[in-house]
């Protein structure tokens, strides 16, 4: 009986070919283990990523001095103004919380005013932006002088977020599935303990192999015996005839 633990038994030898050879047999597994790990980094880069869609309206006015202009822009974000924008809408959120939306810019310099809104729905971020616009052009005269006020442009319906889905967890959860699997492949193989060469039984036993015996199935057993039998059969015919 060899002993596997004597000191003379030696770990098997591992080339290219034989890794080569081992990855080829159970690709499957590589294979398999891929495409559950690419599968699960989808879904969860789906459910994960808020898509923001953000847009615009524009005001013209007709209004003299820098700081009227900012006063203007400050009007707008007021909640006097974004609690009918609240009301109108049915919101459910706060006139404070809409204020965080909310950008009001002074368009180069000029007397145009850019009220840009952001939303996860593009709809909405539409309609908060012209409904603003619409309170703050009836509400801005009571408040302040100026010349005078008209809508410049509409807000549009956004169509592309502003932030775009990344690929990158989809890559990383293909690139772990991949080492995964050939991780996996390798442990199988280290816990396989039965020849597979005439080499590593030399190595174990330190002694040439003289010959081999072939792995026969039933099968194949069954289907020598029909041919011996057929051979058989052939040659007792020849002897009566």
């Amino acid at each position: 009986m060899v002993n596997f633990n004597e000191p003379n038994y030696k770990a098997k030898d591992i080339n290219l070919k034989e890794i080569f050879i081992l990855l080829k047999k159970r690709a499957w597994i590589i294979f398999l283990l891929t495409i559950i790990s690419t599968g699960i980094g989808y879904v969860y880069n789906s459910s994960s990523t808020t898509y923001l869609y953000s847009t615009s309206a524009r005001i013209y006015i007709d209004a003299e001095g820098a700081s009227l202009m900012k006063t203007l822009q400050v009007i707008i974000k007021d909640s006097s103004v974004l609690e009918k924008v609240v009301e109108d809408l049915k919101l459910n959120r706060t006139p404070e919380a809409l204020a965080n939306q909310i950008t009001v810019q002074n368009v180069e310099e000029s007397q145009v005013i850019s009220i840009s809104v952001i939303d996860q729905n593009p709809n909405l971020a539409a309609n908060i932006a012209n409904t603003t616009a619409e309170i703050f052009r009836k509400e801005a005269p009571d408040i302040v002088d100026f010349k005078a006020m008209k809508e410049l442009s509409e807000a549009k319906v956004p169509i592309n977020p502003i932030n775009e889905k990344s690929n990158r967890p989809v890559i990383l959860a293909f690139i772990i599935g991949i080492a995964a699997g050939i991780g996996f492949v390798f442990l199988l193989d280290s816990l396989d303990n039965s020849f597979r060469s005439n080499r590593e039984v030399e190595i174990l036993l330190e002694l040439p192999v003289l010959g081999r015996v072939s792995k026969m199935n039933s099968k194949n057993i069954n289907m020598k015996s029909n041919i011996q039998s057929a051979v058989n059969m052939g040659g007792e015919s020849s002897v009566t005839k």
